[in-house]
């Protein structure tokens, strides 16, 4: 999370959920934050890390285990400072002022460019971003691409900045279980803080947020996340949540910030990191598959406002958006239970399985409608994104 007013707020005016389809009624403010089709192999060092933090009867030790995953990592992590102009009223005239600060980790070389993994909320509105490898030592960072859906940015520094740094390695993040260590590095309340280390374990594998403009509170779109008790505190944005190998499970982005409410931060699952990097790093933008509705998970909603359908589980569309969704027959009230032969319980499950599509595709979708099920056919839309760093990037270099 950035600091001062960039700090990012999610109000969760929906319905917190489990990957179970349990709902739970949240009042509450966060503070911003396809599958891979195997297990990535562990990277050389990755593999002596493990193997160091293990005894001679293999078992591993969670404090050996913990500090050689963050040496490991810790070369990749960087803090990431959002310049913007800010215009002096009696003078008229305008300079350029660190207005934030956040984490970001290094996730890919070649021969000219290094590139890292940021969230969004670290440098939209910037005029200028720099990284910070080390106390003292900043360089600046071109924003290579932003989305605001996932709350992902990408930023692109020399190569010879990370000379003899290797890239992190990603698990994967369909894998991870809930009790299982995680480890968070960033940048908490500055760069005097820089390089914190928190660890606790995976609270649960994947809960439904809703992702909120900045500017306007519009809600943008509801992410699966991780839920992870490590401290994550304002600073931390955009660094690394990793499993006790020293492997990137998740982008950090927010936590919970309520009375009575401790130890519940959230991050971007390290599948969905790669794909929406890529596509950053590849075209500057990233492009979404959309459904082309709006709607709840029926276990969330009372039950007197339940339709008749007979089952307990599905998604009730409240509104339907886009010319596909009504060509395709899609009605508000129905109860999508499947896409594509997956069975979708709850917004997590379909966002999952829509996740899976591209833009174009044709999907099978089953609904429900009153005790009738449904099968149609969807064209699966997009969601188009773009940079959302200030248009004076270029001006303030």
């Amino acid at each position: 999370m950035r600091e001062n007013r960039r700090m990012q707020a999610w109000v969760i005016a929906a319905v917190a959920l489990a990957a179970s389809g349990t709902g739970v009624a949240a009042g509450l403010e966060a503070s911003r934050l396809k599958p891979a089709a195997s297990a990535p192999v562990l990277t050389q060092q990755a593999t002596r890390a493990a193997s160091l933090a293990a005894d001679a009867g293999g078992v591993v030790s969670l404090s050996a285990g913990v500090t050689q995953a963050v040496k490991r990592v810790e070369p990749d992590v960087v803090g990431v400072e959002n310049y913007q102009l800010v215009s002096n009223f009696f003078s008229q005239t305008s300079k350029l002022q660190a207005t934030g600060i956040g984490t970001g980790v290094m996730f890919y070389k070649d021969d000219r460019h290094a590139y890292i993994v940021t969230n969004n909320h670290v440098v939209e509105g910037a005029a200028k971003v720099d990284i910070v490898v080390d106390p003292g030592k900043h360089h600046d960072a071109d924003v290579v691409g932003t989305d605001p859906y996932t709350d992902l940015a990408v930023l692109r520094v020399p190569a010879s900045v990370f000379r003899g740094v290797e890239p992190v390695a990603f698990a994967d993040s369909s894998r991870i279980e809930a009790g299982e260590p995680a480890i968070a590095i960033g940048t908490p309340l500055g760069l005097d803080f820089a390089d914190t280390v928190t660890s606790g374990i995976v609270s649960a594998k994947s809960r439904l947020m809703p992702v909120q403009d900045e500017e306007t509170g519009q809600t943008l779109d509801y992410q699966t996340v991780i839920q992870t008790d490590a401290a994550i505190n304002p600073g931390n944005s955009g660094g690394p949540l990793l499993n006790i190998r020293g492997e990137v499970i998740g982008i950090n982005s927010c936590k919970i910030v309520a009375q009575n409410f401790e130890g519940m931060g959230f991050a971007i699952p390290s599948n969905e990191v790669q794909i929406v990097a890529k596509q950053l790093m590849d075209k500057g933008h990233a492009v979404h598959p959309a459904l082309g509705v709006e709607g709840y998970s029926l276990a969330s909603l009372p039950q007197q406002m339940w339709p008749d359908v007979p089952v307990d589980y599905g998604v009730w569309v409240k509104r339907v958006s886009s010319i596909e969704a009504r060509a395709a027959g899609i009605r508000p009230g129905d109860v999508i239970v499947s896409l594509n032969g997956q069975t979708v319980r709850t917004m997590a499950e379909l966002r999952t399985a829509l996740f899976q599509t591209r833009p174009g595709d044709v999907a099978s979708i089953g609904v429900y409608r009153g005790d009738k099920l449904l099968a149609l056919k969807v064209k699966i839309g997009q969601m188009g994104t773009k940079l959302t760093t200030a248009p004076a990037l270029d001006f303030a270099r």
